[in-house]
């Protein structure tokens, strides 16, 4: 017996037709979303109201996506459950496919051994011959027994297997159900259950021919189930063909096979349940340590150094927590010892400058008897006389300073706030330093003294801060001009010094302010201050809760900036004068560039130019446009470090080098700045 094709599976029609995308349809805006596609730009009124819609529906899984980009644990559970996922499904794919496969052949096997039983009844059935009482011996004539024969052996046939298969006897062509050669049925089955492509080869062919189809009744008991049909070409008593198929339902290896399924899925979902639970639990036991260290890592970076973590057992983790905590208490005994060095550096200092007080009282009576009768001595011990009182105001000085940093460092630096005008510390300031000037051929101009600049702050920080920056600019203007600036504007006074001398390297405009620094430190400190006048300045402006910034340009100058609030506890929102002047290179080049461009509005800034040193005669300043106050944004403090905010333009090719150092002076009259 020879096996035909094999159709569809259970369940399936013989023959399903399928709908194909033709070459001139394009795929859908929501298909081509769905497999990642990108949507093309739309420039008409949906693109905004797309991209509107995509921004609604990203923002609420913003704080997802934060989530699962922050938590390891979540990462390590999903992708298990996920991979467990992945694995179950195949294994219930393959599970389910033996099943199948096991079941059809169980059934096939079983099938086409009992249509072979059938098939041989019929071949005997149409030899035997046909006798006036026909064949089974009834009363009948023969043409009656010729007519009934299909029927009779449909019923003999589907007698053996109620309700295990149906019979169907078809003629090859169309005849009338009522005819004699008509379609016969068991079991109410619809013979167009037949698919025709297996009617076809039946019809042709010699051999027997199976299908899995999906049997049809003609009544509304039975509703279609999924079966197998074998079918074989056979002639009748009368020599005519017909065709002779076996219907077997495949219901209960349906079920068995919706059993086993139901089963794979509840033993599947329980298993991907208990392996996340596994991940996360094993999961659990790794990363709560790491938070753990993390947690008590943040607070020891806070200043809680007595923070340890809890070790329990022997395994990685309790060594990676007895090797944190170790880490923690060489930190702690470290910063301890360090914290002790430096306390006793700062008690060294202040007890060294209190201990120097006395003899330096001493000495400086004496060296003042000697200053006094230098005339009477010859020409070399007058002039040690000359440097022995100098050196000793330096020596005062530098006491004096060291006394101050020993209070800023110990915490009892107290401010002594009133309201006070800064124009008239200003004027103090440069009174003073209008000898110092007049040696150096300078000149020391102010600009934004005709309104009153009142704000609380102690005025002697404050006249000792802007007589540094007023010194320095002095000693380091080469000769040029020296501009004050100041200004007032909102919760904010500032006052800039600006020169236009050697200027600032780049990086040096926040080194400055480092106690001791030099910007030269091949030069030898034998004259100038002591080289802690801007360390005292910033310390006395963040006192005030203030800024002291400095920017500054190889060849073209500096300027520090000195910004202070109106009020003593009102915090600065940004300064009334812009760090970086006006005239700086930068600036200039900008104004002669957008002055080059078609002018639309407004009017381009008068720049300040490099006054050379002419004559000793004030004269008027260049025209500005006036200068309009730069707050800066809410929350912003330049003066959580030493110079924070400074900006140093870099020296452009051909122009001329300045290694000279960058020192302060004191409260007295220095010539250093820096350090």
């Amino acid at each position: 017996m020879s096996r035909g094709s094999v159709a569809p599976k259970p369940g399936e029609p013989g023959v399903r037709t399928g709908r194909a995308a033709g070459p001139g349809r394009e795929p859908s805006r929501f298909g081509r979303l769905l497999h990642g596609g990108r949507l093309p730009q739309e420039s008409g009124p949906g693109g905004p109201i797309l991209r509107l819609a995509m921004r609604w529906v990203r923002r609420p899984l913003l704080p997802a996506v934060r989530l699962w980009r922050r938590n390891i644990q979540l990462r390590v559970v999903a992708g298990t459950l996920l991979m467990s996922l992945g694995v179950v499904l195949l294994l219930g794919l393959v599970v389910i496919g033996q099943v199948r496969n096991g079941l059809l052949d169980a059934k096939g096997k079983a099938a086409q051994s009992q249509a072979a039983g059938g098939f041989a009844v019929a071949r005997e059935r149409a030899n035997a011959p046909v006798g006036p009482g026909g064949q089974d011996g009834a009363s009948t004539d023969g043409r009656t027994a010729r007519s009934s024969w299909r029927s009779d052996l449909v019923e003999q046939l589907a007698s053996g297997g109620q309700g295990a298969f149906n019979v169907v006897a078809l003629s090859s062509g169309s005849e009338d159900a009522g005819s004699s050669r008509g379609p016969r049925t068991s079991g109410s089955v619809d013979f167009a259950s037949i698919p025709e492509g297996l009617r076809e080869a039946v019809d042709q062919g010699t051999g027997t021919y199976e299908t899995y189809i999906r049997i049809k009744y003609n009544n509304d008991e039975h509703e279609p189930e999924p079966g197998l049909v074998i079918g074989t070409r056979l002639n009748d008593i009368e020599g005519n063909p017909y065709e002779l198929y076996y219907l077997f339902p495949l219901a209960q290896e349906e079920q068995s096979l919706s059993l086993v399924r139901g089963t794979l899925a509840t033993a599947g979902l329980f298993v991907v349940v208990l392996l996340g639970a596994i991940a996360w639990l094993v999961v659990r036991q790794i990363v709560t340590p790491v938070r753990m260290a993390a947690g008590i890592a943040e607070r020891l970076s806070a200043g809680r150094l007595q923070e340890r973590m809890k070790v329990t057992g022997e395994d990685d983790i309790a060594r990676l927590g007895e090797a944190f905590n170790k880490m923690a208490q060489n930190l702690q005994l470290k910063i301890q010892q360090l914290e002790e060095l430096s306390r006793m550096q700062r008690r060294f200092v202040s007890d060294v400058s209190h201990e120097l007080r006395t003899p330096l009282t001493t000495v400086r009576m004496a060296a003042d008897v000697i200053h006094e009768a230098r005339q009477d001595f010859d020409p070399v011990t007058a002039r040690s006389a000359e440097l022995l009182g100098d050196q000793l105001d330096r020596f005062e000085s530098l006491l004096s300073d060291l006394l101050e940093i020993s209070r800023f460092d110990a915490g009892a630096a107290a401010l002594e706030a009133e309201p006070i005008d800064l124009r008239e510390v200003v004027r103090r300031v440069i009174g003073g330093a209008e000898p110092l000037a007049e040696r150096k051929g300078s000149r020391i101009r102010v600009i934004g003294d005709g309104q009153p600049v009142v704000a609380e702050a102690d005025a002697r920080r404050v006249e000792r801060v802007l007589r540094n920056l007023v010194v320095n600019a002095v000693e380091h203007g080469e000769g040029r001009d020296v501009v004050v600036r100041m200004a007032v504007a909102g919760g904010a006074v500032a006052v800039a010094v600006r020169d236009y001398g050697v200027g600032l390297k780049p990086g040096e405009a926040t080194r400055v302010f480092n106690r001791f620094w030099r910007a030269d430190p091949a030069r030898a400190r034998t004259t100038g201050g002591t080289g802690l006048g801007l360390s005292i300045a910033v310390e006395d402006a963040r006192l005030h809760g203030g800024w002291l910034q400095a920017w500054g340009e190889p060849g073209g100058g500096s300027q520090f900036r000195l910004t202070l609030p109106r009020t003593a506890d009102e915090p600065l929102r940004g300064s009334p004068i812009p760090l970086e002047p006006e005239d700086s290179r930068q600036n200039r080049e900008r104004a002669l560039s957008a002055s080059a461009e078609p002018k639309v509005s407004g009017h381009l800034l008068a720049s300040v130019p490099v006054q050379p040193v002419t004559d000793r005669l004030p004269l008027p300043g260049p025209p500005r446009a006036p200068v309009r106050p730069r707050t800066g944004p809410t929350g912003v403090n330049p003066a959580a470090l030493p110079g924070s905010g400074a900006r140093v333009v870099a020296r452009q090719a051909g122009e001329r080098q300045d290694d000279s150092a960058a020192q302060v002076s004191s409260d007295r009259e220095d010539t250093t700045r820096g350090r």
